[in-house]
């Protein structure tokens, strides 16, 4: 039976330093929950999609764009920003939110990632990670100490832990020396972080694609009384077969009074199996890199503006949706200037960022109405008419109770 509470008599779950979680309705079939997740700059509803501005931006759009499509929070990435513009900079800013004028929730990744994204520029030791910058070719040692330094300069809502971070398709001795590396790492950053009132601090569960040390990570991690918890080191390109496995084995361990974060993920699909699955934010650069190569999001799959097909297409990218480009340019007109023009990047960009907050908007009022699982049948037969599901899809939903029709 769903657990349903109005919003004139929430029951506040949880309450741990700068952040509570209001749960507000669950799924009485799969994982699915929606939150009120109260955070100091912004209370975010979930599930989330957050859009990533690496820099301080979001590439293409101003602050203002993304208040008008009512984004709640968004992403900066602590490596970038640390090495431009800077703590020092940041510091007499007075942060990140008033450096660049956004008024809602940051979260700030640790700068882990960088180890698989930048790994031949890196050197990885228990001190913490040697980076040579691609922008100047300096070096920079991030240790765990020195990412909650940054990250209390930008002064993010949502702060992540220097993690030890590798490939998904490591296996081995590597994999467990970075889940336990991890672990430590946690305990440094704990200490190190000075402004538990305004700022929340959230563990990285890793393990790569061994569920027992999956098991163990998050076991050993949630004896520490941090406010939330994100599931790292997915997304990587592994199997999907694989890749649901992790993130439903953690979703059970992971305390339901606290938020999870499946980090790195924003294809349609992946959001709403995962929301089923248990999860309660997510983020990828997807929605806005895709929109500088002319590609929109609709509900039927991706739309590639640079085909011919859409020369004498007047119509809209997608007719039901509200946002500004759908509603004043045509597939026509984006037609005719995608990849060219360097305005087609913004106007791509508004339309797939609200194309996710939107998704997002839907899976959160459909388990309000306890119809979750309606709507993932009628989401996907939009993005699969023949009902080609893919297998792990299948798969994935079967195991919080969810049958595909065939």
């Amino acid at each position: 039976m769903v657990s349903r509470l109005s919003r004139s008599s929430m029951s506040v779950v949880n309450s741990s330093g700068a952040l509570s979680l209001n749960i507000i309705a669950e799924c009485s079939t799969t994982k699915a929950r929606v939150c009120e997740m109260k955070l100091p700059h912004q209370t975010v509803d979930t599930p989330v999609f957050m859009p990533v501005g690496t820099q301080g931006t979001l590439k293409g759009l101003i602050p203002e764009q993304l208040e008008k499509l009512n984004c709640q929070i968004i992403l900066g990435n602590t490596y970038h920003l640390g090495h431009r513009p800077g703590p020092e900079l940041l510091d007499k800013a007075g942060g990140l939110h008033n450096f660049m004028n956004w008024k809602h929730a940051l979260l700030t990744d640790s700068g882990g990632f960088q180890m698989v994204s930048l790994l031949k520029l890196a050197e990885i030791t228990e001190e913490g990670v040697k980076f040579q910058s691609p922008h100047d070719d300096s070096m920079m040692l991030l240790t765990p100490e020195h990412s909650m330094s940054i990250q209390n300069s930008i002064g993010a809502d949502i702060m992540m832990q220097l993690d030890d971070v590798v490939h998904s398709s490591t296996q081995g001795v590597r994999v467990e020396e970075a889940m336990n590396r991890s672990i430590r790492w946690l305990d440094r950053c704990i200490k190190a972080h000075k402004d538990t009132h305004k700022q929340n601090l959230f563990a990285i569960i890793q393990g790569g694609l061994d569920a027992e040390l999956r098991k163990k990570c998050a076991k050993e991690m949630i004896k520490r009384d941090v406010p939330g918890f994100a599931i790292g080191g997915l997304s990587g390109g592994e199997e999907k077969s694989q890749f649901w496995k992790m993130v439903t084995l953690s979703t059970d361990i992971l305390p339901k009074c606290k938020p999870r974060y499946l980090m790195g993920v924003g294809f349609a699909v992946d959001l709403v199996v995962c929301c089923a699955l248990g999860c309660d934010m997510f983020d990828c650069v997807y929605p806005t890199r895709t929109a500088r190569f002319g590609t929109a999001l609709t509900p039927s799959g991706n739309m590639c503006l640079k085909v011919k097909q859409f020369e004498k297409d007047f119509r809209a990218i997608d007719e039901d949706c509200l946002c500004s480009t759908c509603r004043h340019y045509t597939r026509a007109y984006l037609h005719s200037i995608v990849t060219h023009e360097t305005v087609a990047a913004p106007l791509l960009t508004v339309h797939n960022v609200s194309y996710q907050l939107n998704l997002m908007k839907q899976v959160r009022q459909s388990i309000i109405e306890d119809r979750f699982p309606q709507f993932i049948q009628q989401f996907l037969d939009k993005l699969f008419p023949k009902k080609d599901y893919p297998d792990w899809v299948r798969n994935a939903l079967a195991s919080v109770n969810v049958k595909l029709e065939s």
